[in-house]
């Protein structure tokens, strides 16, 4: 049972629209503070997003997603589950990045996790662009190789950009599977659609053994039918979830930099993270979400509402 120091602010006892606001209304603790020790999962914000291409704006990402967690209570509606019960929860703050230098951004995320990982918190976080993934991994895999489960509209496996540029938001699990991090044909990629430059990124994956499931197949199996696939793919061995909001159509989530449509809607988006639940999931992350074009607010909500979601999933392991 969670401490109540742990419970998140009731909008029974302080409006939604009061306080100073933190993911979810739990309470702020830097790694220093006194209680660190006792906290089971951490919410963290990276507000970084040098590794986009086209639209920026996803560094504004975790201001945004805090301000609209504050409508989050404390029992999931749907499946019962209060996690703030089972696990003691809290917001870490932001990683400071270092936006003029993607190099030492990475070095300064990769380290923060590191720390995170020393005090045995679990880590849920809210980016950034999807590059923001791989110095993440670099800490949470840097012993052995891990599977995951991928949430997005691109495979982000490209091998560079513009020339010979390695390090974008569609780069990130090419190096991720190079450096050792990820466990390929423990790798499935859900949703991917759009036109394309090439078959680049998709034949990279065959050649390692990665599973992609495009849209198409998604919606002509079924849901159930393929997240069924997906865990068999991951198994019970360590999972990460990496879930980019380009993944719901355009309709339901407009705030991001690179939207396809022809998308999941916004019940299928928390849905597939409900078909996770039991898996072995070591951390996540819920990234892409970008303020300056999203000017009703609703794509940082349904953000913060998968969030909830892989919370839950992540309290009940």
């Amino acid at each position: 049972m969670s401490d109540a120091f742990f419970q998140p602010v009731s909008g029974m006892e302080l409006p939604r629209f009061a306080g100073m606001p933190s993911f979810m209304r739990l309470p702020f603790m830097d790694l220093e503070h006194d209680r660190i020790s006792e906290v089971d999962i951490g919410l963290i914000g990276v507000p970084w997003d040098s590794g986009t291409t086209n639209r920026p704006g996803p560094r504004h990402g975790p201001r945004q997603l805090r301000d609209a967690s504050t409508m989050i209570r404390a029992q999931n509606g749907a499946t019962g589950v209060r996690p703030f019960d089972l696990m003691n929860c809290a917001d870490l703050g932001d990683v400071g990045p270092n936006p003029a230098d993607i190099q030492d951004s990475m070095a300064r995320i990769t380290h923060f996790y590191d720390t995170v990982l020393s005090k045995q918190i679990m880590p849920l976080t809210a980016g950034g662009d999807h590059l923001t993934s791989l110095p993440i991994l670099r800490s949470l895999a840097k012993d052995a190789p891990v599977g995951m489960v991928h949430f997005d509209s691109h495979t982000d496996l490209y091998h560079s950009y513009f020339g010979g540029t390695m390090y974008t938001h569609g780069t990130p699990f090419r190096r991720a599977v190079e450096e050792g991090l990820l466990d390929p044909k423990r790798v499935v990629q859900i949703g991917i659609r759009g036109s394309t430059y090439d078959d680049e990124d998709t034949d990279f994956a065959k050649a390692v053994g990665i599973r992609v499931i495009r849209i198409e197949e998604f919606f002509q199996r079924g849901l159930q039918d393929v997240m069924a696939e997906a865990r068999d793919i991951v198994g019970n061995a360590p999972t990460y979830v990496s879930y980019d909001i380009d993944f719901v159509d355009p309709t339901f989530a407009p705030g991001t930099g690179t939207p396809e449509v022809g998308g999941p809607n916004s019940f299928q988006a928390l849905e597939v993270v409900r078909a996770l639940d039991g898996l072995n999931i070591i951390g996540a992350d819920l990234v892409e979400v970008s303020p300056p074009f999203d000017s009703a607010g609703g794509t940082a909500f349904l953000g913060v509402s998968i969030m909830f979601e892989l919370l839950c999933i992540m309290a009940r392991r």
